[in-house]
């Protein structure tokens, strides 16, 4: 396809802002939202983002980037009948940030890499009169991201191991733990304390290796959801229940899966 010129872009996005206080204005639904009603299914969307990236299907980003940008723009809405702020707001308190937050670029610094633009990002932040290196982290975000995101942001001012060789010996040492406090077989806080140490020492091997912890999962989670899925359907062709099955039947099934997908 060919890339639509800047103006096409402008007359896009104009067609969009018009159609949102239309629909503002004479929808029964879209009259009655407020950012509380908006939120849970913002959050949807981006679920739904997410997981189109992960598939890595072109037309559903699209798709589902257009229903997260509705949503952007129906905040924007709100805040204008507000007198909050409004989309131009929004877009020129974005664009001071990213001017701000890379002197690389509109300013006189010079930097080697993208490592050292992320330190920089971190300095300005706090420079911004942010309280911690770990204040940009949400309290809602989940609990493997928030666990990457605090790892990376504490990196980015020196607090890091070295190598992956530290990293490694320190999944060691809490694996370690863990078994032991699971021989104990009384399960206790120290039990669900010590299983959560272990996993945040997975999380900054991931790190380390520049692997996303949280699109490793999802992607283990589509491919268990996709060999299952195939054991239900070898099942039901065989006129059987699952729970009429024997873990070694379903076990031929599920390596068949395995060979197939």
């Amino acid at each position: 396809m060919n890339p639509n010129t800047k103006q096409q872009k402008l007359d896009a996005f104009s067609r969009l802002l018009d159609i949102m206080d239309e629909l503002r204005a004479k929808c029964p639904w879209d009259k009655v939202q407020t950012n509380e009603t908006l939120r849970h299914l913002t959050i949807e969307e981006t679920y739904e983002l997410a997981d189109a990236i992960l598939k890595n299907e072109p037309q559903e980003i699209k798709k589902e980037l257009g229903d997260v940008l509705l949503h952007i723009v129906f905040y924007a809405k709100i805040g204008s009948e507000k007198n909050d702020f409004d989309i131009a707001d929004v877009m020129n308190s974005l664009c001071e940030k990213l001017i701000n937050r890379h002197p690389h670029i509109y300013g006189d610094v010079k930097v080697e890499n993208a490592e050292q633009v992320k330190e920089n990002w971190e300095q300005i932040k706090l420079k911004e009169g942010n309280k911690s290196v770990l204040s940009g982290v949400a309290k809602g975000t989940p609990s493997i991201i928030k666990a990457l995101r605090m790892q990376e942001k504490a990196a980015q001012v020196g607090f890091d191991w070295p190598t992956a060789k530290e990293v490694w010996a320190k999944v060691d040492e809490e694996l370690l733990e863990l078994k032991e406090e699971f021989k104990e077989n009384i399960l206790s806080d120290k039990t669900e304390n010590e299983l959560g140490d272990f996993i945040f020492s997975l999380i900054n091997l991931a790190r380390k290796y520049n692997i996303n912890p949280d699109d490793a999962l999802e992607k283990t989670n589509h491919k268990f959801l996709t060999r299952f899925q195939y054991i239900e359907k070898k099942a039901a062709e065989q006129n059987k229940k699952l729970t009429e099955m024997t873990l070694e039947e379903m076990d031929v099934f599920w390596n068949e899966a395995k060979k197939m997908m």
